[in-house]
């Protein structure tokens, strides 16, 4: 059994569906009678590249028949693979070595209920198939495509063409509804909204450390225990951006804490540094938004955290002056002299809690501090290419001593009387 589709569903027969889908009822019964919930995971164990020189082969291994829909991107030239939740039990590394018009892949959960993977290319490529195949073994199924040069302006059409087809089904659904948050209830309520913001998930891992600790993964360990803190003060209301390992972009990051009516934003990251400074250079840094970074060092940082969204396979639509232009508007002063302030009262909090970089304060131009009225900082926990600062990312014990100096900074920031925001 074969299908050759760029957008592609496949369906087992009738009868198979149906045996199949009353095996799940019984089991989900079964299962909810000592308060569970079943669920079929469709998983994947193995990938691979191949390449004859003209045509590069990407192929992937499902446990079962999956829809998806294959398509290409540029700035970068990527090919994106979008399918439903899956769970990758790839080997390490897998996608970090390339073959013929492939340069490394990626793979991970890109929303709720929805999986991606993301191939990078080195040119304009042409999707010549993309089809599911039904291995030998049981009900399994390969996903494979092949992929071969093309020219620019083939390569550009192809992507435009989508393009022009995602901005006319968005004219036609209708208008989302305004919706009251729990974030907007809370501030009537007279409770200050702050919004935690767990960097990088789902298919952007962000940094690795030599052992393999994954960036995401602390960072939202970090978030779950400053939520727990902060949650003690009955004077908060905390919305997390995320609270499970799934990519949430960097602009729906920011609207997150304007549709809450958030009076704090801290987004929470863990750089890296090459072997060379691995070892050297360790401890937390606070970051506030600049339209020109305070050194190259932060410059370096925001340009790869502001890639969030390339590594995950999203469009970028970034108007270039738009930086220049919000630092000028009165509610962007306003915010950014409380950001700052913000940022002082964090390192003096958190001065003798843990290491602290040689240049503690720095800023640049995050995209995700990027809210016209939100004050907000980006808490550079460590580098977790440091062994130290991995070693402390990952107890329990240093994050929740961190996070309740984090809290106490809180305390401090709304207690100044300039602070307070007209509800």
């Amino acid at each position: 059994m074969a299908k050759d589709t760029r957008v592609g569903r496949g369906w087992s027969t009738a009868s198979a569906v149906w045996s199949s889908w009353m095996t799940c009822v019984v089991l989900a019964m079964l299962v909810s009678t000592v308060g569970g919930a079943f669920a079929r995971d469709v998983t994947s164990r193995n990938a691979k590249l191949t390449s004859d020189g003209t045509l590069t082969r990407f192929s992937i291994d499902f446990s079962e028949e999956v829809d998806f829909e294959v398509f290409t991107l540029d700035n970068p030239y990527r090919v994106i693979v979008d399918l439903p939740e899956v769970e990758f039990t790839l080997p390490d590394a897998i996608g970090n070595k390339g073959s013929g018009l492939v340069s490394a892949f990626r793979y991970g959960l890109f929303a709720p209920g929805k999986a991606r993977i993301v191939i990078d290319v080195t040119g304009p490529v042409r999707i010549e198939a993309a089809r599911l195949d039904q291995l030998r073994e049981g009900e399994a199924r390969q996903l494979v495509v092949d992929l071969v040069t093309t020219d620019q302006a083939s390569f550009d059409a192809e992507v435009q063409k989508r393009r022009d087809r995602e901005k006319l089904e968005a004219s036609l659904r209708a208008p989302r509804p305004v919706e009251v948050t729990p974030g907007m209830l809370a501030r009537r309520a007279g409770r200050n909204v702050i919004v935690v913001d767990a960097g990088h998930g789902g298919i952007d891992t962000g940094a690795k450390s030599a052992s393999g600790t994954r960036e995401k993964d602390v960072l939202l360990a970090v978030a779950l225990a400053l939520r727990e803190e902060l949650s003690k003060r009955p004077n908060y209301h905390i919305v997390l951006t995320r609270d499970t390992d799934v990519f949430i972009p960097l602009r729906r990051r920011v609207e997150i804490a304007r549709e809450n009516g958030a009076l704090l934003f801290i987004s929470v990251h863990a750089d890296s540094l090459p072997a060379r400074y691995a070892q050297s250079v360790r401890g937390a840094t606070v970051y506030t938004l600049s339209d020109k970074g305070s050194d190259a060092l932060a410059d370096e940082f925001a340009r790869r955290e502001n890639k969030s969204d390339v590594v995950a396979g999203v469009e970028v639509e970034e108007d270039q002056d738009e930086l220049a232009d919000i630092l000028f508007d009165l509610a962007r002063r306003e915010a950014e002299v409380r950001s700052r302030s913000f940022a002082e009262v964090v390192l003096g909090k958190l001065h003798g809690k843990t290491a602290l970089n040689q240049r503690p304060h720095r800023s640049a131009g995050f995209r995700v501090l990027k809210s016209r009225e939100v004050p907000a900082v980006l808490i550079e926990l460590g580098y977790i290419t440091n062994r130290k600062d991995e070693s402390e990312l990952l107890s329990p014990e240093w994050r929740a001593r961190v996070s309740a100096a984090i809290a106490s900074s809180v305390d401090a920031y709304f207690g100044k009387k300039f602070a307070r925001f007209p509800f």
